[in-house]
This record gives C-alpha cells, structure tokens and sequence, in this order.
C-alpha cells in the first residue's frame, strides 16, 4: 500500500480532487464520508451526539440536521471540543480499520482528511494539498453550497491558514482556474503519484549470469 495525504481548506474542491484520483484507480479512505456514516441513525455516535445536544439536532426522520449542529459549534469552542469528543475517536478507528484491510495491496490509498494537517495524526509517503485563494472559496461555498457567507468564514477560521497547508504539502493542486486547467494539474499529480509507487517497490534480485 502506498498511503498518499490529501486535504485543502473548505470550498477548495478536495472532493473533486479527490474523486478524480479515485477514478484513476486510487482507493480513497474519505474522512467525511466515514463521519456521515458513523453519524446515521441507530448508531452510537449519532445517540452520543443526541444525548449531549439533545433532540433538536435531529431532523423529523431522525437523521443529522447538520446545519444546526454547525450553527451550535463553530460560534462556541466548548461545544466544539465535546463533539469532537464524540465523533474523533470513533472517525480515527474507523479510518485505521480500512487502512489496515489495504495494507498487505499494492494499491494507492488516498486518505481524504480535511484537518489533515491539524491533526497529524496519519504518516503518509506524501501529502496533497488542495490550493484555492479563500475568497474564491467562500464564493463557492455560498453559489453551490447554501452557506451563509458568515458560516463559511467562521468554518474556515478554524481550519489551518492556507499557509500552514502549503507549507505541509509535497504536491500542490491549484484550483483557482477552470475545470480543464484543474484536470491537467489532477492528471500531474496522479504522475507524481505513480512516480513515488515505483521509487517504493523493491528492487528485482539480479538473475544468474548478470552483474549486481
């Protein structure tokens, strides 16, 4: 298994990215998605949630009203430190379990982490980074994604700046520019990638008759 790092701020296109890796045949191990899951109803982390935070945080179908859980956190640090609490330990065993299930592959495994570099709490052969300028992806959180633009601010003030993220990536994917302009960079970096797979496999033994 080769385990490559892939984050970016909110609204930076990670997601697309990171779709794009998966269909050039990346297995990817995506940190929200295993959030969304844990998060479903009957399970633990959802009642944990509902005991802590009570029952307004689901909707009439008993599912995760998302919005009004961010609406309590991002404005109080407290709550975010107890949801966190909840949901981090059950996400990280989760994303340790798949990753153990690819380790004996020689496949690449992406591991989609938003606080990547916040956490660092996985050891990866490289690390992405999602590049956008932050008003851009205000912009985008508020046309494609509903966000109320005070929302999307407060959600990225608690993320690492866009320097720190740079300053951790040994890949970077600028995604300021158009869709084909970000597919070219996304088919640089699958290179980069495949590059760092054949510098990880051992080398073949030498056969009889040949010199070593």
């Amino acid at each position: 298994m080769l385990l490559i790092g892939l984050t970016g701020g909110i609204g930076s296109g990670k997601s697309t990215v990171s779709a794009a890796l998966a269909r050039r045949g990346a297995v990817v191990i995506d940190a929200d998605a295993v959030v969304k899951e844990l998060q479903s109803p009957g399970g633990e982390v959802l009642a944990a949630m509902v005991e802590h935070f009570g029952t307004g945080i689901l909707h009439d179908d008993g599912t995760l009203d998302r919005q009004v859980v961010a609406d309590i956190v991002f404005r109080d640090d407290e709550q975010l430190k107890a949801l966190n609490a909840i949901v981090h330990p059950a996400v990280g065993a989760e994303i340790s379990r798949r990753m153990d299930a690819q380790a004996a592959t020689d496949n690449v495994v992406v591991l989609d982490v938003p606080l990547l570099v916040e956490s660092k709490a996985y050891e990866t052969a490289g690390t992405i980074v999602v590049d956008t300028d932050p008003e851009v992806a205000v912009a985008r959180l508020v046309a494609f994604r509903g966000f109320d633009e005070a929302d999307a601010r407060a959600r990225m003030a608690r993320q690492a700046s866009r320097e720190e993220r740079l300053a951790a990536a040994d890949f970077v994917v600028r995604n300021d520019g158009t869709v084909e302009e970000l597919e070219a960079q996304i088919d640089a970096c699958w290179a980069w990638i495949e590059g760092l797979k054949a510098a990880a496999q051992p080398a073949e033994p030498a056969g009889p008759g040949t010199n070593s």
